[in-house]
């Protein structure tokens, strides 16, 4: 499959699936099989940062190491810039830049020449060094510095500029933002951005929902190995139920069969409900009430995620599709959003 201009996604995943065990017998028999990835199908278009999100034991990071060649599949197919992960792992490394989690650095090289030899392990002349060192505050006496005199937050600014130095057409990232202070992510973020004006793809594992609504176009939540949701950051936050708190000098208006609206509760002049998708429907049931005071909680894509967690949505095996777009379900079932 290409886009427009004839060019493979940046990753395209068919049926991934990723099984440990149940291969060695012993005296117990054999072991028990554990599923990290399953039936996961999922394209990530050139030109976006897409969000890949899921708790701990999800599956993210193996699924991070199929792209990138160090595991093998157990079922599926998968492609990263054109690249088969199982034939070229060796040409997907050398044409991405990985960042991973929790990255481990060689402490008796000085920064300087870390950068140096990673740029030379990709090939690739590090062109955006000077600009990347300069947004995130790395001078030229901290690369000086033997590593293991760093801070984890200088470590981590370190790993971001290993993985960008040298202009990759795709960046993958993993915790990209662990151990940066609040300056720091604001000037990552900055630099996300720009990547995304200049036509690069980011594939961005992270556990802070609040950086992922930020820089993210799309999002894919994975549970249990499984593909769960795929949609636009916007489409998935007006799906999320909101909560509304009015306070009323008068009776309440009648909610009962507004678009959107459940879970309504009066009691001595406040009404609490949950708001779901279009809040117009709402504004006007309540146009002629007496309202004194009116809160609308704003969507954040972490209640989106925990409603996902919480058994919203993922009931059943077959995958189901919301009406905004968004997949949601078992991705065995045939589940994708485009």
């Amino acid at each position: 499959m290409t886009d427009g201009r004839g060019h493979a996604p940046a990753i395209a995943t068919d049926g991934l699936s990723k099984r440990y065990g149940g291969h060695r017998r012993g005296p117990l028999g054999s072991s028990p099989v554990v599923r990290a990835l399953e039936g996961l199908s999922i394209e990530v278009r050139r030109g976006e940062i897409f969000g890949f999100l899921g708790p701990n034991g999800a599956g993210k990071s193996t699924m991070i190491r199929l792209l990138l060649g160090y595991l093998h599949p157990s079922a599926g197919r998968a492609s990263v810039l054109g690249h088969d992960i199982e034939t070229d792992g060796l040409g997907i490394r050398r044409a991405v830049g990985y960042l991973p989690g929790g990255i481990a650095l060689y402490d008796t090289m000085t920064g300087e020449g870390l950068l140096d030899y990673l740029a030379d392990l990709s090939g690739r002349d590090p062109t955006r060094r000077a600009s990347l060192l300069d947004r995130l505050e790395l001078a030229t006496a901290t690369l000086r510095r033997p590593v293991r005199d760093y801070s984890r937050g200088m470590r981590q600014k370190i790993g971001i500029v290993q993985a960008l130095q040298h202009d990759p057409e795709l960046a993958i990232l993993d915790e990209p933002t662990e151990g940066l202070d609040p300056l720091m992510q604001r000037a990552f973020y900055d630099v996300l951005d720009e990547l995304r004006r200049e036509g690069r793809t980011i594939f961005f594992s992270s556990h802070v929902l609040s950086e992922v609504e930020r820089v993210c176009d799309r999002v894919a939540i994975i549970r249990a190995g499984r593909l769960v949701a795929l949609s636009d950051v916007d489409a998935l936050l007006q799906r999320r139920r909101r909560r509304v708190e009015m306070r009323l000098d008068g009776p309440p208006p009648p909610l009962d069969g507004v678009a959107g609206i459940s879970d309504v509760r009066v009691r001595e002049g406040l009404v609490t409900c949950q708001l779901e998708g279009d809040v117009r429907p709402f504004l006007a049931a309540i146009a002629h009430a007496s309202v004194i005071d009116l809160l609308i909680e704003p969507a954040r894509l972490e209640e989106a995620f925990l409603e996902f967690y919480e058994g919203d949505g993922v009931q059943g095996g077959a995958a189901d599709t919301a009406t905004d777009g968004t997949t949601i379900g078992d991705s065995t079932a045939g589940g994708r959003a485009a």
